[in-house]
């Protein structure tokens, strides 16, 4: 293969909202160019790319595969992503190792929460775009619209799609017109200017030939350079003219026979645009001539006369008038002809796309040539050269990145090559025999060639090469065993591939987690880390029915973490095995996948581990003047150590919400600066001065410094231990921050001034004192530990703390009758409704919610109940919110006491709820009442009807105490 052969390689992605039809359309790309893979009637109802028995069954897509497609001189990889929320880590992996993307957007529903996720994500991986407006038939039969409002809906989604990326153009333009203005004058370079090249045009223009509009389910599709061909011979135009026309608006005058803007048509006028004239009213009349049961059955003979279309008679014979539709339109306009020719003019091939894509996929370092060895940085240069020309020469570098790590059973993986030979099957330590499973990893070669029995070596995210003596635990060699290029579930083997293609390799199961960079040289940066647009939210806990199966479930959990790339497996602090997925559909799935799959043994799942954080209540807007109040003010809490020789005092201020979220967006930054690293979501801080220090702004001067300039040695010592203790409050502080006073849940959006005053010791004999104490009080690094700790906590409770929960951004649709079952569904679950608004064009009502995670398991189904299937609701995490209500609520007032009564009877509060379901369940003190036991009596009363009374006629009632 050479320079000409990768040219003509694309590797595209298709994204989109679920169900807008990504699968039907990558089956009809498969029944036309896929080598007899698919037969073209099944195309759109078998779902080929859904092989997983669970896809089948939920009719959605759940992982991200790879087919090699042949469409004329041209290879394609296609790759089939997932569109719903819970399994948007596909995604991710699905763009990094792509070039092109073919964002669907359905023409009836429009744009949708997750068509944002896959437009900011394909943005990210710098991929060229393409849009497929699909599903252009439910227009004509559904919604019954006119030529002309379908034009206008369809113009409204193209911009509304454009509007999209232009957001994160605009986004981007700012951050680089602030590095410009923060860096000095002069000193950026072209690539600085890049974006206003960007901004100057919309992203997507069917005139320029990357908008499609197709009927997947049909087979049909079309780009407005189809019928500028068409039309040009007859309209007497060049087809480049008439393809800048077919959009916008742009009129033909019949008369001059010429194409005129809104100026050149008369006021009265009552012209439509080219498009709605010349394209959507011709598809509009062969609908019509073939579903209407008073149509015009002449002008299917018309069309498949003028295009010389070769339709089987008995097809056209059919009484089902959809069938004979979709053989006439299959041929007139060819889906897979629409969609390909378009991938081949408007998306890169991998030279080309690579030497824009490299500033993302290898950014550069900003390394001191004096401090590191010159040698290897010319050679991790050269290594970033490779890839950004896509180099293919066997002398070149091989390097390579693995998105993700997939398992697919033993006895699937091919046991000959292409020319029949048997093949070597080696056998991975890693992969257990047990499970019959074995792991391949998903991976793109961006430069040299990579074949069977090399080696190569694994790179993790963290490598650094001019740091190899520290950076042993990041960087392993490993032996490449098979090479394959994937053909949906199929697997074909090749000895070797070259730079620019997608394959699956097998060898490395034992090496790579969830995703790495390989490559033949240690001297190379590592690819930047993959974006995921949300996080793991969703935690259970996992055991086996029977104890005996504790070993088969963690080899289990150990195959699935490895095989699913946004799982997460950890162990609590009870012992308990958390396992952690992004919703309850990937939950469910990793459940079946552990059952069947990869543990083999049934298993005992607890209900979700919903997470909370705390805080306290307070105004977050003036900091700065709480900061000053602090200072010199009273309103501390105090704790000393047992050996009354540290102080420990403590203030607390709730931090505004902006700042907490750069905190929290910044957590690793921020302890790569200072020296710490974060826990959980918490970012340590050890004080004013000290980061100071670490970022630069003053030259501080440590306790050292202070303790040299001092004269007495009993000073000096006490220095020199307060030093030492110095990590002690460090500790106590992450202790606190980390298991919080109202149910041991992580503090959030706090700020802590930690004070500790250490005194020396009094005893003339320091020595046998300071034994006496540690023996008493145990060792005094401990004892300052919980004495930060405690003071901590103490200042929370008193400063009035509040729970804060996770909130999910909840979009639904459903229509006009269905409204008011699915708003009671929302006040049940604690909604909070944002806004209401109904689809122009559709009986459809789409409403945006926030809904507590808490609130959210089994919402799907209660909604799809309560609405006999009428409503879909998507659940994306949003933001942490705190409770406004006070768990620890008494009445006090004269009006708290008549309203709610004595604080005997009064229920408790949501947040109150919520903290007791925590603390039992971490097996923490609960205050509560426990009945043990119930006295019955009964009082047994006869009522009589006349003075001749019988127990016949009696009544006996129950009365319990």
């Amino acid at each position: 293969m050479g320079d000409s052969d990768t040219r003509n390689i694309r590797n595209i992605c298709i994204l989109a909202h679920v169900d807008h039809g990504k699968t039907t359309l990558a089956d009809h790309l498969i029944a036309s160019s896929g080598g007899g893979l698919l037969h073209p009637k099944l195309a759109g109802r078998l779902r080929f790319m859904d092989y997983l028995d669970e896809e089948q069954r939920r009719a959605i897509t759940m992982k991200s595969s790879s087919i090699g497609l042949r469409y004329k001189e041209h290879s394609i990889n296609l790759i089939d992503s997932p569109g719903h929320m819970d399994f948007c880590s596909e995604v991710s992996t699905a763009a990094r190792l792509s070039d092109g993307a073919l964002v669907l957007v359905d023409a009836v529903e429009g744009v949708h929460i997750q068509t944002h996720a896959v437009l900011r994500q394909a943005w990210i991986e710098k991929l060229t775009p393409c849009l497929v407006l699909n599903k252009i038939d439910r227009l004509i039969s559904e919604l019954m619209l006119s030529p002309m409002e379908a034009y206008t809906r369809l113009l409204r989604i193209v911009h509304e799609v454009n509007g999209i990326v232009s957001a994160y153009k605009s986004e981007k333009y700012l951050s680089e017109v602030d590095s410009i203005l923060a860096g000095p004058s002069g000193e950026f370079g072209d690539e600085s200017h890049e974006f206003v090249e960007d901004d100057e045009e919309d992203t997507f223009q069917p005139q320029k030939g990357n908008v499609a509009f197709v009927c997947a389910l049909d087979g049909w599709g079309f780009t407005i350079h189809d019928f500028a061909e068409f039309y040009a011979s007859k309209l007497g135009a060049s087809a480049a003219a008439l393809q800048k026309a077919l959009w916008g608006p742009r009129y033909f005058n019949a008369k001059s026979k010429m194409i005129v803007g809104k100026k050149g048509i008369g006021g009265g006028s009552k012209a439509r645009p080219m498009f709605v004239q010349f394209v959507l009213e011709p598809l509009w009349q062969v609908y019509q001539a073939a579903l209407d049961t008073d149509g015009d059955k002449k002008m299917l003979e018309k069309v498949i006369k003028s295009f010389n279309l070769s339709v089987p008679p008995r097809e056209l014979q059919n009484k089902d008038p959809k069938i004979v539709l979709q053989s006439v339109m299959s041929r007139w306009l060819p889906l897979s002809e629409a969609v390909l020719s378009m991938v081949v003019k408007c998306m890169p091939d991998p030279i080309t796309a690579q030497a824009f894509r490299i500033p993302r996929l290898l950014p550069k370092r900003e390394v001191v040539v004096d401090e590191v060895d010159s040698d290897v940085l010319a050679e991790a240069e050269l290594v970033r050269a490779s890839v950004e020309a896509c180099d293919l020469s066997p002398e070149a570098p091989c390097v390579a990145f693995v998105s993700k790590m997939f398992a697919v059973p033993k006895k699937m993986l091919p046991q000959r090559n292409s020319q029949g030979e048997f093949i070597n099957n080696y056998i991975d330590e890693s992969e257990d025999d047990d499970s019959g499973e074995c792991f391949l990893a998903f991976a793109r070669i961006f430069s040299g060639v990579l074949y069977s029995g090399q080696k190569i070596y694994v790179l993790s995210a963290l490598y650094d090469p001019l740091k190899a003596e520290s950076m042993q635990n990041h960087v392993q060699e490993a032996e490449l065993q098979s090479v394959y290029l994937m053909m949906g579930q199929g697997l074909n083997s090749v000895p070797s591939a070259r730079a620019g293609n997608v394959v699956a390799i097998r060898g490395l199961g034992q090496y790579i987690l969830k995703s790495a960079t390989l490559s033949s040289t240690k001297n190379s940066w590592p690819f930047s880390s993959m974006e995921f647009q949300v996080a793991p939210t969703l935690r259970v806990a996992i055991e086996p029915s029977d104890p005996a199966d504790i070993t088969a479930l963690m080899k289990g959990l150990k195959l699935l973490n490895r095989a699913d790339p946004f799982v997460e497996v950890t162990v609590s602090s009870r012992g308990e095995h958390v396992l952690s997925a992004a919703g309850e559909v990937h939950l469910e799935r990793c459940i079946m996948d552990l059952k069947e799959r990869f543990a083999r043994v049934s298993l005992e799942v607890s209900p979700p581990l919903v997470f909370y954080k705390e805080t306290i209540e307070g105004d977050a807007i003036n900091t700065l003047e709480n900061l000053k109040t602090l200072v010199g003010s009273s309103d501390y809490v105090e704790r000393t150590t047992p050996n009354k020789r540290c102080v420990v005092r403590v203030q607390v201020i709730k931090l505004p919400p902006s700042l907490t979220k750069v905190l929290d967006e910044s957590s690793d930054l921020l302890g790569d600066i200072i020296g710490e690293k974060s826990t959980d979501s918490s970012v340590l801080i050890r004080g004013s001065s000290h980061v100071s220090n670490k970022l630069g702004f003053v030259d501080g001067s440590g306790l050292s410094d202070i303790a040299d300039k001092t004269s007495s040695e009993s000073t000096q010592a006490l220095y020199v231990e307060a030093e030492r203790l110095e990590s002690s409050i460090v500790s106590g502080f992450q202790l606190a921050t980390a298991a919080g006073p109202l149910c041991d849940e992580p503090m959030w959006g706090l700020a802590f001034v930690v004070e500790a005053f250490i005194s020396p010791m009094t005893a003339p004999d320091e020595s046998e004192t300071s034994q006496l104490q540690s023996e008493q009080y145990g060792i005094f690094s401990g004892q300052v530990m919980t004495a930060v700790k405690d003071a901590c906590r103490a200042a929370v409770l008193e400063k009035k703390p509040r729970l804060v929960e996770a909130m999910y951004f909840c979009e639904l649709n459903t229509s006009t009758e269905y409204l008011g079952p699915m708003y009671a569904v929302l006040s049940r679950r604690r909604a909070r409704v944002l806004k209401e608004e109904m689809q122009e064009g559709s009986p459809l009502f789409t409403v945006h919610a926030y809904v507590p995670v808490s609130e959210s398991f089994g919402f799907a189904d209660e909604l799809r109940r309560w609405t006999s299937g009428a409503a879909s609701a998507l659940l994306v995490l949003s933001h942490w919110e705190a409770l406004p209500e006070d768990p620890f609520f008494v009445p006090k007032t004269e009006e708290e006491i008549e309203e709610f009564g004595d604080g005997s009877s009064v229920l408790p509060n949501t947040a109150r709820k919520l903290i007791d379901n925590v603390r039992r369940r971490k097996g923490l003190p609960v205050e509560e009442k426990v009945i043990i036991g119930i006295e019955v009596h009964e009082l047994r009363l006869h009522i009589c009807s006349n003075t001749m009374c019988s127990p016949m006629n009696s009544a006996v009632f129950s009365k319990k105490k």
